[in-house]
């Protein structure tokens, strides 16, 4: 019996160390644009954290907006974790702005750094001004009853059939509250932020209630959200953060390719060259390099704008550019496909992405750099096309009009002459004498007529 209590000690030692290893608190970084690269993330993380046994998941924000669809991705997966999950904006100068807000608002715990800014969730991708949210003049305390009066007073005609900016803005409003509503947040500044692109410092969000903590780094966040209480699906959940390990979870080699692929001037210049090398390939059957690297380059860039918002409009304009631009270096038209083909190529760059997303569109150094290098590839074609036109004939028959050669052997008005190392037969109007230099005046068929050349004085 004596032995046995060493053992059971020990076993029970091990138990605790064990435990102790398992309460890991994960932390996903969530850094620059949202997009389908960073939705994967959050989604494999997310996983990778319940496989763990993670007591709990910290999203650590600091992001501009992102991609409506990828924003709702991220939101579904928070909200159908069996972790709860803690949206913590740092480090200090770090924001959550646009769809980083919405994100925010879905954690079941909002946190923010000293120094960082949240707000600004304004639909970004409708392109038109929206209409602000009545209030006051200073964007606080009660509305403004004139101001509402007369939001009221609009055409019944503007009420009935209320524009696509209208409708966008009453969607994000109606999400970004039901966020609200079921973290218990204030409902009232989430609309402001969606409707006047509202945005307020850490220590505003915190009075106003739109975060539950203002922590000084992730030991101080664990500290002060140990007892809180959540709810994680339906079930409500006291939080025991004192002691938790904490561990990083860094992208892996599928995220950052898929970040690569889905970055839109990187999938641009792959449909470029998937085009290029396929064309290559068809008109030089058999190189192999072109038209494999043209095809993947090409799926790439196909799955990449699969993801993004692609205006099909822009990428039919940029194909029928890019045909036009290629028609112009096989069928030569002195420019007028080449530059009708840069043009159309220019506006489908401009109009290929259908938002305004900060990091989600093509740049415009990348546009004019391809498009001045394919004018100047027209350019020098036309050049090369002028050049050739005023050059005199070298190849066929008419070339060998006004060439030099030799007699071989003479019989009366015909024989043979070598010309060009080529051995003809030859007829001239008088007799010829062999090793006269001869020069040729014309050609019947297969014949040369000859004439003798002049003797230089």
């Amino acid at each position: 019996m004596k032995r046995l209590i060493p053992v059971l000690a020990l076993l029970l030692l091990g138990s605790s160390l064990a435990s102790q290893e398992s309460r890991l608190a994960i932390v996903l970084d969530l850094n620059g644009p949202i997009g389908p690269a960073a939705s994967d993330y959050v989604h494999r993380g997310l996983a990778k954290a319940q496989e763990q046994d993670a007591a709990i998941a910290i999203l650590r924000i600091d992001t501009p907006g992102g991609l409506d669809v990828s924003m709702r991705e991220i939101i579904q997966d928070i909200l159908a974790s069996p972790l709860p999950v803690v949206g913590y904006v740092a480090p200090s100068g770090a924001r959550a702005a646009s769809a980083g807000t919405y994100i925010l608002y879905a954690t079941h715990v909002a946190a923010m750094a000293p120094g960082t800014t949240v707000g600004a969730a304004t639909p970004v991708q409708i392109g038109v001004p929206l209409s602000p949210l009545p209030s006051g003049d200073d964007g606080e305390g009660e509305p403004d009853v004139e101001k509402d009066e007369e939001v009221d007073q609009r055409p019944e005609a503007t009420k009935a059939h209320p524009t696509m900016a209208d409708k966008a803005v009453s969607d994000a409003v109606a999400y970004i509250r039901s966020l609200a509503q079921m973290r218990g947040r204030n409902a009232e500044w989430a609309e402001k932020a969606v409707r006047e692109a509202a945005s307020l410092s850490s220590e505003e969000a915190l009075q106003q209630g739109v975060i539950d903590v203002l922590a000084d780094g992730l030991t101080d966040l664990l500290t002060k959200v140990d007892g809180r209480s959540v709810s994680v699906l339906g079930e409500t959940r006291s939080l025991e953060t004192t002691g938790l390990v904490v561990r990083a979870i860094e992208p892996d080699w599928r995220t950052e390719l898929l970040a690569i692929i889905t970055n839109p001037n990187v999938a641009y210049i792959l449909m470029l060259i998937g085009i290029y090398g396929l064309i290559l390939e068809f008109y030089n059957p058999g190189v192999i390099v072109p038209g494999v690297t043209g095809a993947i380059s090409l799926l790439l860039a196909l799955y990449a704008f699969h993801v993004l918002p692609i205006n099909f409009a822009g990428l039919a304009l940029l194909l029928l550019g890019l045909a036009l631009m290629v028609g112009e270096a096989f069928a030569p038209s002195f420019g007028a496909l080449g530059i009708g083909g840069t043009a159309a190529f220019v506006i489908g760059s401009v109009m290929l992405l259908e938002t305004d997303v900060p990091g989600y569109g093509i740049s415009w150094m990348l546009i004019g750099s391809i498009a001045l290098v394919s004018a100047g590839l027209f350019l020098l074609v036309m050049i090369l096309l002028v050049r050739a036109r005023r050059r005199g004939v070298v190849t066929g028959p008419e070339e060998m009009v006004g060439s030099k050669g030799q007699v071989i052997e003479w019989d009366g008005h015909s024989g043979r002459v070598r010309v060009h190392g080529e051995v003809w037969r030859a007829r001239a109007v008088r007799t010829l004498h062999p090793g006269r230099r001869i020069r040729v005046a014309d050609i019947d068929g297969l014949t040369l007529v000859v004439e003798p050349e002049a003797k230089r004085s």
